[in-house]
């Protein structure tokens, strides 16, 4: 089981890609990608929405997640929100076990 939440990072005149950035440079993103439990942490533009950036984000399990929540970083992440004056929302999903099924539907 993993534990996926995608976060939309909402601003105005590139402030969302400015924090994707920011994230990148600062070497805050790859703390995150090494900690325990964390399986992905990347970002995204939608082409829809060149204003918001989502980042993919994954753990273990909510107990992972928890702990990254308990984490220093999470001071720094939110300074920088506030620094690019960014607005979220986010969505959660839990991934069960993949269904062979579905794999005649997938190109490789």
């Amino acid at each position: 089981m993993s534990l996926t939440v995608n976060l939309y990072y909402t601003g105005q005149n590139g402030a969302a890609q400015k924090f994707a950035q920011a994230m990148e440079a600062q070497g805050i993103a790859q703390r995150i990608r090494q900690e325990a439990g964390n399986e992905k942490y990347d970002y995204f533009i939608p082409m829809d929405d060149p204003e918001t950036v989502m980042l993919i984000d994954q753990w273990t399990d909510q107990a992972a997640l928890d702990r990254h929540h308990a984490s220093p970083m999470m001071q720094e992440l939110a300074q920088l929100r506030e620094q690019f004056d960014l607005h979220m929302r986010v969505e959660r999903f839990v991934t069960v076990a993949d269904n062979p099924a579905d794999e005649e539907f997938i190109r490789k």
